[in-house]
């Protein structure tokens, strides 16, 4: 028997009273990908925000504005 083993054989049952089923959290993998997230999500409002305010143009007036009144009295 090696000596890997022989000490997974003598600490997995102490892992296994303190190990909560019920209880899962990300960990620190979980938090690197939401941050990056993150982070792709405020780059993209930003750039938003920059492109939006670049964007300048004039409304075109309305056809039936400009058009003669052909309705009979």
């Amino acid at each position: 028997m090696s000596a890997t083993q022989a000490a997974v054989t003598q600490l997995l049952p102490l892992a296994a009273d303190t190990f909560d089923k019920n209880k899962v959290t990300p960990g620190l993998l979980g938090f690197i990908v939401f941050a990056a997230l993150a982070l792709g999500v405020w780059g993209l409002m930003k750039s938003m925000s920059r492109h939006m305010g670049r964007v300048d143009f004039q409304e075109a007036p309305e056809p039936a504005a400009s058009a003669p009144d052909t309705r009979k009295p």
